[in-house]
């Protein structure tokens, strides 16, 4: 496949499936059965338009090259069921996360790291919890975990929990921030060595210091909401998210309050945008644009925020089975899955139960295909779009 070319990969995590679309037509090139991805620990952009991500029924990290003849380069082993998912700026050393899976509380406290330069893999033993996790590069690559309940980024050294025993024994960090108890969502940008970490208070900003953490200054969220989910831009130095505001009941899923908030990592500027009432979930980052689907029991529609904020708004097509007024957003329903590359101006946006997907030109607003799978994509499924050197490799953290 011509390295230009924009490919898209779609999970049905439900069905078990993997669909490989070329962009914009939407033709099948490829596709993988059997294969149930974590939905939560994302994909995660690897260098040369490579995909890592969880299978969650077979324990198995794969590491997807959509451009080879091949789409499964590797396999290796891992704990799940997988809750976040990271790697140093290299793409070679990766760490999975396990937590929640189907299960009404934390119960897993296993961490996997995996070397795929040496194919070495080791599980340890952590903190049950849901642990984010990013993996800072440098000579000894540093795993850092951002716990809850009580909360801190606790510090490990990867090289220290690749040589672990056999036998997943408990490992203590050798070095420990702390942080308020509701963390939810992280990032990190490799040059300046920044973790962020976000909390009812803002966005908790740490520098790597030798093989530990120092705090600096929280970045506010300027709102009365917050965001519980952090994205790095890699084209605009930012960092971004959906703030969230109302009752948090979620049977009041249609007043909540959404909120683009950008933060400029170069100026500290913060911008806000609203987005409208419902339900917001994650974002794609695309060349010139930024996209959110917005969920609503009156229409559902996808947001395309420019440079300077201004948001286009387009209708999508409702969903049977949608959530509705007097019901939650999150069970037995269907939802919206968008995905976008840096090195491309296309957006995708799935219809989920209809096994469709919506590709769109960010800079015409026009729908160019809308292929229909041969899975339903219930849950709105997930995906990632890649260019060959798009630069998405440039946030190492799963989406």
């Amino acid at each position: 496949m011509p390295a230009a070319t924009p490919v898209l990969l779609v999970s049905d995590h439900v069905a078990g499936a993997v669909h490989l679309l070329t962009v914009p037509d939407g033709a099948v090139a490829g596709r993988l059965t059997g294969r149930h991805l974590s939905e939560h620990a994302g994909f995660l952009a690897l260098p040369g338009g490579r995909v890592a991500c969880v299978d969650d029924r077979r324990g198995e990290l794969l590491v997807l090259d959509p451009f080879a003849e091949q789409l499964v380069e590797r396999t290796v082993p891992v704990a799940v069921p997988a809750e976040h998912l990271a790697c140093d700026p290299s793409g070679r050393r990766l760490a999975v996360t396990t937590g929640l899976g189907k299960n009404s509380e934390p119960w897993s406290d296993l961490l996997t790291v995996v070397d795929l330069a040496t194919g070495e893999a080791a599980r340890v033993r952590t903190r049950a919890g849901e642990p984010g996790v990013t993996v800072l590069g440098g000579g000894d690559p540093l795993v850092v975990l951002r716990h809850r309940e009580p909360g801190a980024l606790a510090v490990h050294r990867f090289g220290d929990l690749l040589g672990a025993p056999p036998g997943c024994p408990r490992v203590v960090p050798h070095a420990v921030l702390a942080l308020p108890d509701d963390g939810h969502g992280d990032a990190y940008v490799p040059g300046p060595e920044l973790v962020f970490a976000a909390t009812g208070q803002g966005v908790h900003r740490a520098r790597r210091t030798g093989d530990a953490l120092t705090a600096e200054a929280v970045v506010p969220w300027g709102s009365s909401a917050r965001g519980w989910y952090l994205r790095f831009d890699t084209r605009r130095q930012a960092l971004w998210t959906t703030l969230r505001g109302g009752d948090p009941d979620p049977l009041r899923w249609p007043e909540w309050s959404n909120q683009a908030w950008r933060h400029e990592l170069g100026t500290g500027r913060t911008l806000l945008t609203e987005l409208g009432p419902g339900l917001v979930f994650r974002l794609a980052l695309a060349r010139r644009h930024t996209a959110f689907s917005r969920i609503h029991p009156d229409g559902d529609e996808l947001i395309l925020l420019d440079a300077d904020g201004a948001a286009r708004r387009f209708p999508l097509p409702g969903m049977d089975g949608a959530p509705r007024r007097g019901g939650t957003p999150w069970e037995g329903v269907q939802r919206r899955a968008v995905a976008a590359s840096p090195g491309s101006d296309w957006i995708a946006v799935t219809r989920g139960g209809h096994g469709e997907v919506h590709i769109v030109d960010a800079e015409t607003g026009q729908e160019a295909a809308r292929p229909r799978l041969s899975t339903p994509l219930h849950h709105g499924g997930h995906l990632v779009l890649r260019v060959r050197n798009d630069g998405a490799d440039g946030d190492p953290v799963g989406r």
